[in-house]
């Protein structure tokens, strides 16, 4: 139990010692100082939300408030240290509500020491889970800085979700990691949320994870985000391009932007010219424009799994087409694209005009307005693009040759882009 007159008298003698009225105190903290004389007399305690405020203005910590005594000036604490334990559980109640979910295979929430999620699938008659992990990358830097919490928490889940999408995978369950330098409530709360909504919005659960507080390896304000995901498919309709021939149609599905690679440059192309970031391009600013969150495909790719009709996909992420088409092409096949069909995104040449970009460094560091590529057999093209097209533009772009008739390469260019 919180000792209301203690904590009281401990706010009182702090206050008093660094020589501020209780007006003073109110004003620091954007309260009346009504409220002050309340805490002061024991009549009432500040709220959760208050207390690291209060004990940053006092110059004490969270733990040292509530018990109303400071501890040994020459003993080592976790809270000295940085780490105050009343605060973070209070940021773990916060986040229970973020992980509220209807899904009745996440068999528990918040608080056991690792997550529970039942995996029997009677319809599928052979399950095979598709894991893997991602980070938003530098990305998230420009997200700190310029107030998108949140969206960055849907480029991260929406990457990660189309990383399966491309073998065919429903996903599940996702778990996620917050690194900082300090616990700081509302940001903390922010990111959890917009990695819940996320995930609900690619039909899977947020059902748990990690936020690491680590004052002496992170700076204060800086957050670094990762997370993970399962997903299922059946064995016999994985897509992982073996069934991909010669004569297969290459379809480019839209992307709304950079998503979520090429930001390393971009960051440089601020450094040397802060001016553009206001600069419009197509009613947005370029800091809106490039902040865009990453486009999530599930929600239009799902109708397509378990019909055959997809031989192979590629998510166009850091290496451009070329550098990932390549990792579903079959030995002895080259995917042939044709530059001058690429609809290039206005922002793209943005980027290329101002920081004088070669078309070859812009194919390599950016999807180029091609947020997924798609091999599909000829007679299944039409029918796939006219499902596709209800959700995003897609369109052909390249087709599948035999290595014979232009060499090695699993992924071959011909033709120039077309910038205008």
């Amino acid at each position: 139990m919180i000792d209301s007159s203690k904590v009281g008298s401990f706010i009182n003698e702090k206050r008093r010692e660094l020589g501020l009225t209780q007006g003073q105190l109110a004003e620091r903290l954007n309260v009346s100082f009504q409220t002050v004389s309340k805490w002061e007399n024991g009549k009432a305690y500040p709220n959760i939300e208050m207390l690291p405020d209060l004990a940053r203005t006092l110059e004490v910590s969270v733990d040292e408030l509530l018990s109303g005594t400071e501890k040994d000036q020459d003993g080592l604490s976790y809270s000295k240290a940085g780490i105050d334990i009343a605060y973070t559980d209070s940021i773990k109640s916060e986040m229970k509500k973020h992980l509220e979910t209807k899904d009745r295979r996440v068999l528990n929430g918040l608080g056991p020491f690792a997550s529970l999620y039942d995996i029997k699938f009677p319809e599928i008659k052979e399950p095979v889970l598709v894991l893997k992990s991602e980070e938003p990358g530098s990305k998230q830097k420009l997200a700190m800085e310029y107030g998108y919490t949140e969206s960055i928490c849907h480029d991260m889940i929406n990457h990660l979700v189309n990383d399966i999408v491309v073998m065919g995978a429903t996903p599940l369950a996702v778990l996620d990691t917050i690194v900082c330098g300090k616990a700081e409530k509302a940001t903390i709360s922010a990111l959890v949320k917009g990695v819940s909504d996320a995930c609900r919005e690619n039909e899977c659960s947020l059902v748990g994870g990690e936020t690491s507080i680590q004052p002496s390896v992170v700076d204060s304000g800086v957050y670094v985000l990762t997370s993970s995901i399962a997903g299922i498919c059946e064995r016999k309709q994985i897509v992982d391009g073996s069934a991909i021939k010669e004569g297969d149609a290459v379809l480019a599905l839209a992307s709304n932007g950079l998503h979520t690679n090429g930001y390393s440059l971009v960051r440089m192309l601020l450094d040397k010219m802060p001016q553009i970031k206001l600069e419009k391009i197509n009613g947005n600013t370029f800091i809106e424009e490039i902040m865009k969150p990453h486009t999530p495909y599930y929600p239009s790719l799902k109708g397509l799994f378990g019909k055959d009709k997809i031989s192979g996909m590629a998510h166009i992420t850091g290496g451009g087409i070329q550098g990932n088409l390549c990792r579903v092409i079959p030995d002895g096949l080259t995917a042939q694209i044709d530059r001058s069909k690429i609809k290039i995104l206005p922002v793209f040449r943005f980027i290329k005009e101002k920081g004088n970009v070669s078309d070859t460094e812009m194919l390599t560091t950016f999807n180029m307005g091609v947020g997924m590529t798609i091999v599909v057999p000829q007679k299944e093209k039409a029918s796939v693009i006219r499902h596709l097209s209800k959700y995003h533009d897609c369109y052909e772009i390249g087709t599948i040759i035999s290595e014979e008739n232009k060499g090695t390469e699993k992924v071959q260019y011909k033709n120039r882009l077309k910038w205008v």
